[in-house]
């Protein structure tokens, strides 16, 4: 970084070319603006198109023509394993190990497959923890869950409010929230980051501060993927979800992901399961009894 800043055009333009990744603003298709080169600030909302995109989609759709169903196990990435593909990279974009991590579905989706798994609730341990003015996904998601299990939403979802003068949640807060209402929680569930604000939550010392009450900690992450250094695995979170149209530029509908820490890879744990989600080993001799692959890829449902 700079030592100093000046608000000036020279001064700015000087930094942009002195930006050693500069030139990936050419491989993405940036929409003027009356006329006039425009600098995207939507990310958040929905990424560019890469200008590779394409010419990948027009591949896969001549495969489709040449190939019909065999392109599941012909031409340059054969469907059947496409997700597998995708593994390291996506390991490496959130800092996980490549069995913690698998991309299906959608951030929604995800969330309450992720839940149906680490939501397991108890008259004593009823409650929710996520953080005030959370977007409309997560808060949905986590009140129709409190109510599937036959709670109520207004005694067991528990919003931290910010409590810092710019709109900020402290890292105080939320021990201060833990020590008043840890035995009662069983879910922990910030964002990696608040969508209106802006701000960067530590992963690993909320998901410490919620293990050290007993509770299941997990993240929504479509804010964070891409957006910010992570180190999923080495925060200890049990679980996370992410959209990847946003700062993965992947595109409107695209498929999101989710990640299941090590620990549970092996864990019979309860969740709703789909035939992709059996052991790739015996998947096709189309057995009775479901057998989970190992890691974050038994929780998928469909073919990819």
């Amino acid at each position: 970084m700079p030592a100093s800043f000046e608000a000036t055009t020279d001064w700015a333009r000087a930094r942009d070319a002195a930006d050693p990744l500069r030139a990936f603003r050419d491989e993405f298709l940036i929409q003027p603006h009356e006329g006039r080169d425009s600098t995207y600030f939507c990310g958040n909302s929905l990424g560019l198109q890469p200008r590779a995109v394409r010419d990948a989609v027009d591949a896969e759709l001549d495969y489709w023509g040449e190939l019909g169903v065999e392109g599941h196990f012909k031409g340059r990435l054969p469907w059947m394993d496409y997700h597998e593909f995708v593994r390291d990279d996506l390991a490496a974009v959130v800092g996980a190990l490549p069995v913690e991590v698998v991309a299906m579905n959608t951030l929604g989706v995800n969330l309450h497959l992720m839940m149906v798994s680490f939501y397991r609730p108890t008259a004593e341990r009823p409650a929710i923890l996520i953080e005030g003015g959370a977007f409309p996904t997560d808060r949905y998601a986590v009140e129709s869950q409190i109510r599937f299990h036959g709670f109520d939403p207004a005694s067991a979802l528990i919003e931290l409010q910010p409590d810092e003068p710019n709109g900020t949640t402290s890292l105080a807060a939320i021990e201060r929230a833990l020590a008043e209402h840890g035995s009662r929680i069983a879910l922990v569930m910030p964002p990696g980051v608040q969508y209106r604000t802006g701000q960067a939550f530590d992963l690993k010392a909320i998901t410490e501060l919620g293990h050290r009450h007993g509770c299941t900690v997990g993240f929504d992450l479509a804010h964070a993927v891409g957006n910010l250094p992570l180190q999923l695995h080495d925060s200890g979170a049990d679980f996370a979800i992410w959209c990847s149209y946003k700062y993965l530029n992947s595109g409107p509908g695209a498929v999101g992901g989710a990640f299941v820490h090590e620990r549970h890879a092996k864990a019979m744990l309860p969740r709703f399961a789909g035939w992709w989600g059996h052991d790739k080993t015996t998947r096709f001799q189309m057995g009775p009894e479901f057998v989970p692959t190992p890691g974050a890829d038994g929780w998928q449902l469909s073919n990819p």
